[in-house]
């Protein structure tokens, strides 16, 4: 975790291990086993905090319990990172969660389709935490900040009534597409100051390459995007971390907030070889 003295810290949630990701995609259909070790050991040595774990491909394979198993399975036999469990079927998730041997991440709840009441009474009194998406069934993702507050404002009464502690949600404002929305990032940005304001104790997150989509020179808008989200009070990313101007860029808007005491935690990074020029 950087920064893990700072008041708010930056999760990195390591995106690689996905089937939409086309070279993971074509490991989970091809049953190729040691890319997938590989990726998961390469991940958890550049600093990831939970390794995400998503087995649906874009040719409509994986989604299934069986697959998910495969890939927790692997993932635990060469490390002990924790694993965002991701699928769009909340009973995957909940039945998948019976086998990770350490507390990770339900990816993901949202007012929509009741997901909620079904993943905060497995999380309540645990150490799990859950990504919660701010749409819901009426308007999907609202237009706007204030709808997205207000259904921030609504997860918080069901956490409060289920008894899930503000600490283990990582809200996802849900970014647009710059290239669509050319306020995205500022309705982004309101909607984060908001929750740090109301609930200091929650997290915020993102799909960060979300932003990017379909615009040329991607890490021109990705890395601004995650440094000014960062100051809005943005403290996790789902992200990859072998992306080396991304973690230095992280690494080091850390620093500058004030949240890595004598930037200890960006001198032991470059140490350890996590950002520029790459020295093995």
């Amino acid at each position: 975790m950087i920064g893990e003295e700072a008041d708010r810290p930056v999760y990195i949630i390591a995106e690689k291990i996905n089937g939409f990701v086309p070279r993971s995609g074509k490991a989970i259909e091809e049953g190729d086993a040691e890319y997938i070790k590989e990726i998961a050991i390469a991940q958890t040595e550049a600093g990831a905090d939970y390794l995400d774990c998503s087995p649906a491909t874009t040719n409509g394979y994986g989604d299934n319990l069986e697959t998910m198993t495969w890939l927790i399975n692997l993932i635990q036999e060469v490390c002990d990172t924790p694993i965002t469990l991701d699928s769009p079927n909340v009973d995957i998730l909940l039945e998948a969660m019976k086998l990770c041997k350490v507390p990770g991440m339900i990816n993901s709840a949202s007012l929509c389709e009741g997901k909620i009441d079904k993943v905060f009474p497995a999380i309540a009194g645990t150490d799990w935490k859950c990504v919660v998406m701010l749409d819901d069934d009426v308007r999907g993702i609202p237009s706007n900040a204030e709808g997205r507050i207000d259904n921030f404002r609504k997860v918080m009464q069901k956490a409060e009534e289920y008894g899930v502690d503000a600490d283990q949600l990582f809200f996802d404002p849900l970014v647009e597409t710059l290239g669509t929305n050319d306020q995205s990032f500022v309705c982004f940005s309101e909607v984060c100051r908001a929750i740090v304001a109301e609930a200091p104790e929650a997290h915020i997150t993102s799909g960060l390459s979300n932003i990017s989509f379909n615009m040329p020179s991607r890490k021109h808008i990705n890395i601004p995007f995650m440094i000014l989200s960062m100051f809005s009070g943005m403290d996790s990313a789902i992200v990859d971390p072998l992306n080396r101007d991304m973690m230095g860029c992280i690494y080091g808007a850390s620093a500058l907030m004030g949240n890595d005491e004598f930037c200890m935690e960006y001198i032991e990074a470059y140490r350890d070889d996590r950002f520029g020029v790459q020295k093995k």
